[in-house]
């Protein structure tokens, strides 16, 4: 567990480093200044339907490197390693087939899109290079995580990636760039430029040798490979559709969709700094995962489970108070379109819905490198029932806080469906008794936090009610020894800023 909880950490340093970057961006995105709504909102969709093209594109390539890597990796040299290469061939001519079928598809997209969300329309064929970029960088990223590279990879996701963003706005923002125009048209590549550098990494460090001739690990696994790959592009695809659906939908469907998009989109980006950590030791656990499904070590992945679980929720809830706390007092203190401010009861179900999703730790994971993961599929399916038409309806009926409401549903049944599974297969199970007090404190200290500092505001006030929340929380949660990861980490600190003598 210590090497999962040294790259989860220097990783979430790195996410979090990304997240910095990313609110400066979205300070210049959000103010009535350079951008309107309708135009961060459609930064948003083209994120969106990238990640939709990527996961159709990819045909699985990801998933297969996650389940197979290791049988590549004991058994062949790596100038006959084959994997990479025919994960990136195969992720090309998916992302071929996609664009054709993206162009052929247009006519629909207009009309889905034309009347409240026009100016994705008009940059619509532009999505292709930033979903082509995501699509190659994704099958690289999953090749990464299991050499150990996951460091590597989040800091070019996280951080190249936000840095690109920047770059692209001061140079808008300062007139080098004369039009969004050509400011959407130059953001299209930011994935591509972020999978450039991670190819030119292992190309340059002898990480990967590209080689198409079959190599005996390929054609003894082929069939089970072709297996695993058909249905994992289908759970693949069903669990990308469902995070991002809910974005389409308020595009497509609810007046003045683009702005409506952009507002929704700060909520989101507000819940990502919850699943931050997510998938850092997402990144940490998968190559253990494997390993020890492959070794026949069922303590192993049952000890990865319930800390996954109890990390991720002690994090989870503890941001989503702070955030809780502070939202719409943000907003007005820096001064943000006040159209933003709509987003913040959407924010409370998304949020809700990232800490479900970690607090069930890496369930999904321990499912995908197991014998059956063809449960993936069944789980998907189930998820996208649910979501898709409640997400349409809610959203006509609540607007924006409608899919938030239903992502809430969706994701509780989906990971509820998860934990069972485990249960019954394996006797592997997440929870305990720390779980329950870790929701418990989260609501103690916002309700201390709220009550205290209701009436204020102002950037003092916002300190105030953090210092108050973690002060109450943090200091619980290390005293409690809620997780065993957590102590460690609290005597590391110590260590470094000299307040405690290093153990020997």
């Amino acid at each position: 567990m210590s090497t999962i909880r040294r790259q989860s950490i220097i990783s979430s340093v790195v996410i979090y480093l990304g997240f910095a970057i990313g609110f400066v961006n979205t300070f210049f995105f959000t103010k009535d200044t350079w951008f309107v709504p309708e135009q961060y909102g459609l930064t948003s969709i083209f994120i969106a339907v990238a990640s939709l093209v990527a996961s159709l594109g990819a045909l699985a390539m990801p998933a297969y490197i996650y389940k197979f890597y290791h049988y590549y990796n004991d058994h062949l040299p790596r100038k006959q390693n084959d994997m990479l290469s025919w994960a990136l061939v195969i992720g090309v001519f998916g992302f071929v087939l996609v664009t054709i079928a993206g162009i052929a598809f247009k006519p629909l997209v207009i009309r889905k899109f034309g009347s409240n969300s026009a100016l994705f329309v008009d940059y619509y064929y532009w999505i292709f290079p930033m979903g082509f970029g995501l699509l190659i960088f994704t099958i690289l990223e999953a090749y990464g995580w299991n050499m150990g590279k996951s460091i590597l990879t989040n800091l070019l996701k996280e951080v190249q990636w936000r840095l690109y963003t920047s770059f692209l706005i001061v140079l808008y923002i300062t007139g080098v760039i004369p039009s969004f125009d050509i400011f959407i048209k130059l953001y299209a590549f930011s994935y591509v430029a972020i999978a450039a550098t991670l190819l030119g990494y292992y190309i340059y460090t002898g990480k990967f040798h590209f080689t198409l001739k079959v190599s005996k690990v390929t054609r003894r696994y082929f069939k089970k490979i072709l297996i695993f790959c058909t249905f994992f592009f289908s759970s693949g695809l069903v669990y990308v559709v469902s995070q991002v659906f809910d974005s389409i939908v308020i595009a497509s469907v609810l007046d003045n969709g683009l702005a409506k998009a952009g507002i929704f989109g700060l909520a989101q980006l507000m819940t990502s700094l919850i699943q931050a950590p997510q998938r850092s030791i997402i990144a940490a656990s998968i190559p253990h995962l494997s390993r020890a499904w492959k070794d026949k070590n069922p303590g192993n992945i049952q000890r990865i489970y319930e800390r996954s679980s109890i990390n991720l929720l002690l994090f989870a809830a503890g941001m989503y108070i702070l955030i809780l706390l502070n939202y719409t007092d943000a907003v007005r203190t820096f001064r943000l379109n006040p159209d933003y401010l709509l987003g913040f009861h959407a924010f409370i179900f998304l949020g809700l819905t990232r800490v479900v999703d970690l607090g069930t730790g890496v369930n999904s994971q321990i499912i995908a490198t197991s014998n059956y993961w063809k449960f993936e599929l069944i789980t998907g399916i189930i998820l996208l029932t649910v979501m898709l038409p409640v997400n349409v309806f809610l959203a006509r009926e609540f607007d924006i806080i409608g899919p938030a409401i239903a992502n809430l549903a969706g994701f509780t049944i989906y990971n509820t469906i998860r934990i069972v599974f485990l249960w019954k297969k394996f006797k592997l199970f997440p929870f305990s008794m720390r779980s329950l007090y870790t929701v418990v404190l989260a609501g103690i200290a916002f309700l201390v936090s709220w009550l205290l500092f209701r009436n204020s505001s102002g950037i003092g006030a916002m300190v105030a009610r953090s210092a108050t929340a973690l002060v109450i929380y943090g200091g619980s949660a290390l005293l409690l020894r809620i997780s065993p990861d957590v102590m460690p980490i609290w005597q590391s600190i110590l260590e470094r800023l000299g307040l405690q003598k290093k153990k020997s």
